[in-house]
């Protein structure tokens, strides 16, 4: 097992024990994160976003992960989050494949991927279903998904 695979395995594992402190130990002061529902996000506003992700499910989400590997640049992952979706209360069980890039040892690039569509059918329910594949209905769920994070910035910031 190589360095890069040991901080993937790190990460994962502390996301696991819902501990996001640790998760961004693992992520170079230029993180570039990007995924279906926050679209783009840096710097501090990644770990922010777990941060925000561990603590609306009340460290009440189960991450499984397998797959990791990685080089000394590129890294890989797949990894499956089931969770009460904070909005709905509704179950998920996201399946996601992660890709990474390194740099000084650390993750310098985050990207999820996974299946919009299925996401907002699950934290949605019918409403998702009919219209969780618009690109109008995504641009709204990442609307409001960077809002919580501007509002969870602010009350972060005023304690």
């Amino acid at each position: 097992m190589n360095a890069n695979e040991k901080i993937l395995i790190k990460f994962y594992t502390a996301f696991a024990n819902a501990d996001a402190k640790s998760m961004c130990t693992c992520y170079h002061h230029d993180i570039k994160f990007r995924d279906p529902v926050f679209g783009l996000l840096k710097g501090n506003d990644v770990c922010d976003m777990w941060k925000m992700l561990i603590k609306n499910n009340k460290g009440e989400i189960k991450i499984e992960f397998d797959e990791v590997k990685a080089t000394e640049y590129l890294g890989s992952a797949k990894w499956v989050a089931t969770y009460n979706f904070s909005k709905t209360n509704r179950k998920v069980v996201n399946l996601i494949k992660s890709e990474f890039q390194f740099k000084d040892g650390l993750i310098i690039k985050h990207t999820d991927n996974f299946d919009i569509w299925k996401w907002t059918k699950q934290a949605f329910g019918s409403t998702g279903y009919l219209f969780g594949w618009t690109g109008y209905f995504q641009k709204k769920i990442q609307e409001r998904a960077l809002l919580s994070l501007k509002k969870y910035k602010e009350t972060k910031d005023a304690h």
